[in-house]
C-alpha cells in the first residue's frame, strides 16, 4: 500500500510538470512606424526558436501562442530595419513594437509576396503585393504616378491598351474586380476616360491583388480583388509632403490630433492641364481636368479600442463650348471601430457609405443626364488567433444597393424635354463567413473557408411580363436574335422580393514544402457577382451602367483552380514564381447584334447569358536584394466566351462557338527594372509587350442605295497590332537632402521611348475621293517625355 501511495504520487508530480511544461501564453500587440505611429500591415513576427511566424493584420495587431520559454522576436518589415528583441515568455504579454525606416534605402525591395521565406511556407497563392515607393519610381506617362498602371508589370494582369481605363486579371472583364479602398467599394477607379488612377500615391499606405485563392473574407466578383489601405496619418508630428507635376499637382498634410492618441490625414489632388487651352482662342471655352480628396481621422481611445473615420472624394470634368458637360467621380465614407476582446480576440466593425455618380449637361438639346449607384454597407469581422498553428477568420457583411439607372429632366424652363426616370432598382446582399489557417505539420499548411452569400432584388419596381417569361426571341427566318413585346408589367412595392439567390463559395488553399527554398502550392476558390455592369465596350466607361441580378440577368457564378511552385535562390535574393490556372464563369452577360445599352428601359431585351472560360501560365522571375533590383513576368493565356443557342433552333452568339473575350491577351511581357547608382541618382525602366486587343474587321461588302456598306464575319476574329513600349525615369535627390528638414526630388521620365504608335483602334470608312473603304488607325501617345519635383517636410 505504501509504495502504491509513492507510484500514485510520483505519476502526480510528473503530471504536473508535463502540463507545467505544455502551458502555452499569448504575446500580442500592434507593430507602428517609430517615426509617424502609424500602423504597419503584414510586419513578419518570427521566432526563431520554434519556427513560428505571424503577420500583422490590416491594422497592425499580431498574436502568436507559445510555449513558456525564453525566445527571440525577429521583425521585419520593406524598407524597415529589422528588429531583434529577447523576451523571456512566462505570462500572457502585451508587447508594441515600432520600426525605424532603413536607412539603407539602396536595399528596398521592390514587389514582395509579404516576406520570401515566409511566402514560401504560407498557404497563400496568387497575391501581389507591390510598395507604393517602388510604383512612385516606375516611369509612366505624363510623369503622373499610377497604381492602377503599375498592376499591369504584373503576370496575369492586363488592360485594352493606353488610355484605357480598369485592369483586366486572367482574362476577366475589368467589371469583375473588387476594387476596395478602406474597405470601401470603388466603381470607376479612372480619372480623365481611363489616363489616370483615382488613387493618390501619397495617401496609400498598402496594396494586395488577390488574383486567386481569394480569403472568404471577399466576395461579390469574379475575378480579382484589389485591396487597398490609406495612411492614418501620423500621431507623432506634423508631416508635410506633395509634388508639382506637368499637369497636376497634389498635397498631402498630416499630423496629431493629441499626440500618440489621435492623428489626421488629408490630402488633394488637382489637373491643371485645362488652364492651357485657354491661351487658344479656338479651346479657350473647352475643359478638361479632375480633382480628388483623401481624408482620415484616427483615435486611440484606449488600448483595446480605436476609432477610425475615413473618405474619398474626387470628380471628373469634361466641357465642351459649354453646351457639352460631363461628370463622373466617387465619394466614399467609412467610419470603423477596432476592439480587441482578448490577447486572442481581435474585432473590427465598419459603416461603409460608397456612391458612384455620372452626369451629363447637354445644354444644346436642353436636358440634364443624371445616374449612378449607391451602397450602404455594414460589416463585422474577427481574427481569433487561436494557437500558432491555427488561426480562424469569421464574419458577417451587408450591403443596401440603390442604383439609379437614369434620370432625364430640363436644362431650363425654356427645354421642351420632358421629366422622365428609367425605373430605379434595389437590392440587398448579406453575406457571412468563416476562414480557417492552419499548420498540419512543419512541411504541410492550409487555409480553407466557406462564404455563404444571398440577393434579394427589391421593389419597388415595375417588371416586364413576357410570354414563356422571354424577353429576347429568335427569328428563325432572319436567323437574328430580336427584342421580344411585353405582355402585361407587374408592379412590386417597396422592399418586396422580385428575386432572390443564394450560394455557398467554398474557398481551399494548401502549401507543400519541399525544403526552406521551394514549395509547391494549390488553390480552388468560387465567386459569385450579383451585380453586372452593362457595357459592349472592351474597358470601362463612365457612361457604363450597374444593374442588379434580377429574374432575368442572373449572377455570374466563377470556380477557379491553380497549382504553383515557388522558390527562392541565392539566400532569397532572387525568387520564382510559376503557376498554370483554369477559370470557368457562368452567366456572363453577351449582347445580341445591334443592342442599344443607353438609356434602355428593358435590358433584358438585348441581353443573353453566356460562359467565359480562361486559362494560362505564369511565369515570375524576381531580384529582391542589391543596387539592381526588379522583375520579368510573362502570362501565356487564352480567354474565351460563348454563347450557345438555348434552343436546337437557335444559333447562339457566334453561331454557338466559343470565340476570344475583350480581354484575350495570349501573350503579356512585362520587364521592370530599378538601379540605385548612389544616393543621389536612381533610374527606373519598363518594357512591356502584349497580344493585340480582339477585334472585328470587316470581311467584305455590298452596295445599299449607292453606298458602300462593309459586312463582317465571326464574332472578335482579328486583332490589332501587338502592343509595347519602353519607359525610363531618373530621378534626382540632391545630397543636402541629408541634414535638411525639407527633403525633395527630381523626376525625369520618358514614355514610350522609341515613339511607337500603338493602335487604341482601327475604324474603317469610305473614302470621299475614290469611294474606297479604307482603314484609319488611331493612336493616343507617341514619345512623352516628363518632370516632376516631389517633396517631403
Amino acid at each position: 500500500m505504501f509504495f502504491k501511495k509513492i507510484i500514485i504520487l510520483i505519476v502526480g508530480l510528473l503530471f504536473t510538470f508535463s502540463s507545467y511544461a505544455q502551458e502555452k501564453f499569448t504575446l500580442s500587440g500592434t507593430i507602428t512606424d517609430i517615426k509617424t505611429n502609424e500602423t504597419l500591415i503584414g510586419v513578419n513576427v518570427y521566432i526563431p526558436e520554434t519556427k513560428s511566424i505571424t503577420r500583422t493584420n490590416e491594422y497592425g495587431f499580431y498574436s502568436i501562442t507559445l510555449p513558456t520559454a525564453n525566445y527571440t522576436i525577429l521583425v521585419s518589415y520593406i524598407g524597415f530595419q529589422t528588429l531583434s528583441k529577447k523576451i523571456e515568455l512566462s505570462e500572457d504579454k502585451k508587447i508594441n513594437l515600432s520600426l525605424s525606416e532603413d536607412g539603407e534605402v539602396l536595399e528596398e525591395v521592390l514587389i514582395t509576396n509579404i516576406n520570401p521565406r515566409s511566402s514560401i511556407r504560407a498557404p497563400e497563392m496568387s497575391m501581389n503585393k507591390l510598395s507604393i515607393s517602388a510604383i512612385k519610381k516606375m516611369p509612366v506617362v505624363l510623369g503622373e504616378v499610377d497604381v492602377i498602371k503599375s498592376l499591369l508589370l504584373l503576370p496575369g494582369v492586363t488592360n485594352a491598351g493606353e488610355g484605357a481605363s480598369g485592369f483586366n486579371v486572367r482574362g476577366g472583364g475589368a467589371d469583375q474586380n473588387l476594387i476596395l479602398l478602406d474597405e470601401a467599394t470603388i466603381f470607376n477607379s479612372s480619372h480623365v476616360f481611363g489616363f489616370f488612377s483615382v488613387f493618390n500615391p501619397d495617401a496609400i499606405k498598402d496594396l494586395k491583388l488577390y488574383k486567386g485563392g481569394i480569403p472568404a473574407n471577399f466576395g461579390g466578383r469574379v475575378s480579382s480583388v484589389l485591396d487597398i489601405y490609406q495612411k492614418d496619418g501620423s500621431s507623432k508630428g506634423f508631416h508635410m509632403n506633395g509634388g508639382i507635376g506637368l499637369i497636376s499637382s497634389r498635397l498631402l498634410l498630416e499630423g496629431p490630433l493629441v499626440k500618440d492618441k489621435g492623428s489626421f490625414l488629408i490630402g488633394g489632388r488637382s489637373s491643371y492641364g485645362h488652364l492651357f487651352l485657354k491661351l487658344s482662342e479656338e479651346q479657350k471655352n473647352n475643359s478638361v481636368y479632375f480633382y480628388d480628396l483623401n481624408a482620415k481621422l484616427s483615435y486611440k481611445l484606449d488600448p483595446n479600442n480605436n476609432l477610425f473615420l475615413s473618405g474619398y472624394f474626387g470628380r471628373d470634368v469634361f466641357s465642351l463650348n459649354k453646351s457639352f458637360t460631363n461628370i463622373y467621380g466617387n465619394s466614399i465614407l467609412n467610419l470603423r471601430w477596432n476592439h480587441l476582446f482578448s490577447d486572442k480576440l481581435f474585432s473590427n466593425l465598419s459603416l461603409i457609405y460608397s456612391d458612384y455618380y455620372y452626369g451629363l449637361d447637354l445644354d444644346f438639346v436642353g436636358f440634364k443626364w443624371d445616374s449612378g449607384i449607391k451602397n450602404y454597407n455594414i460589416k463585422y469581422d474577427f481574427k481569433n488567433y487561436i494557437s500558432d498553428k491555427f488561426k480562424l477568420n469569421y464574419g458577417l457583411n451587408a450591403i443596401y444597393y440603390d442604383f439609379n439607372p437614369g434620370t432625364i429632366k430640363p436644362s431650363d424652363s425654356n427645354s421642351g424635354i420632358n421629366f422622365a426616370q428609367l425605373d430605379k432598382k434595389y437590392a440587398f446582399e448579406p453575406s457571412l463567413y468563416i476562414s480557417a489557417t492552419q499548420e498540419v505539420s512543419k512541411k504541410l499548411s492550409l487555409s480553407y473557408g466557406l462564404r455563404y452569400s444571398l440577393f434579394y432584388r427589391l421593389g419597388s419596381s415595375t417588371v416586364n411580363i413576357y410570354e414563356n417569361e422571354n424577353p429576347v426571341t429568335f427569328n428563325t427566318d432572319l436567323q437574328i436574335y430580336e427584342k421580344a413585346k411585353p405582355i402585361g408589367t407587374k408592379f412590386y412595392d417597396k422592399n418586396e422580393v422580385i428575386q432572390s439567390y443564394n450560394n455557398l463559395e467554398p474557398r481551399f488553399s494548401a502549401s507543400y514544402q519541399l525544403n526552406d527554398e521551394q514549395s509547391i502550392k494549390a488553390s480552388y476558390n468560387r465567386m459569385t457577382q450579383y451585380l453586372q455592369l452593362i457595357s459592349n465596350t472592351s474597358s470601362p466607361t463612365p457612361l457604363d451602367v450597374w444593374l442588379p441580378s434580377d429574374n432575368f440577368i442572373k449572377p455570374q457564378i466563377a470556380d477557379q483552380v491553380a497549382l504553383g511552385y515557388f522558390r527562392n535562390f541565392n539566400n532569397d535574393n532572387y525568387s520564382l514564381e510559376v503557376e498554370t490556372y483554369y477559370k470557368k464563369v457562368k452567366n456572363r452577360l453577351d449582347y445580341i447584334d445591334g443592342a442599344d445599352l443607353i438609356a434602355n428601359k428593358a435590358i433584358e431585351q438585348i441581353i443573353l447569358n453566356g460562359q467565359l472560360r480562361s486559362y494560362g501560365l505564369e511565369v515570375m522571375l524576381r531580384k529582391n536584394k542589391g543596387k539592381l533590383n526588379g522583375w520579368i513576368s510573362y502570362t501565356l493565356s487564352k480567354s474565351e466566351q460563348q454563347t450557345p443557342g438555348r434552343t436546337a433552333e437557335e444559333s447562339g452568339i457566334n453561331s454557338g462557338n466559343w470565340y476570344n473575350s475583350n480581354f484575350d491577351k495570349l501573350h503579356n511581357l512585362a520587364v521592370t527594372a530599378a538601379y540605385n547608382l548612389n544616393e543621389k541618382w536612381s533610374f527606373g525602366s519598363n518594357f512591356a509587350l502584349q497580344t493585340g486587343q480582339p477585334t472585328s474587321f470587316p470581311n467584305g461588302q455590298y452596295e445599299y442605295l449607292e453606298i458602300n456598306v462593309p459586312s463582317y464575319g465571326l464574332r472578335n476574329e482579328n486583332r490589332l497590332p501587338t502592343y509595347h513600349h519602353l519607359d525610363i525615369s531618373a530621378t534626382l535627390t540632391p545630397r543636402k537632402n541629408k541634414n535638411r528638414n525639407w527633403k525633395g526630388e527630381w523626376v525625369f521620365s520618358v514614355y514610350n521611348l522609341y515613339n511607337r504608335k500603338n493602335a487604341a483602334s482601327i475604324n474603317f470608312r469610305q473614302n470621299a475621293d475614290s469611294g474606297t473603304n479604307e482603314a484609319i488607325k488611331t493612336s493616343i501617345f507617341g514619345i512623352v517625355p516628363a518632370v516632376s519635383y516631389n517633396f517631403k517636410f
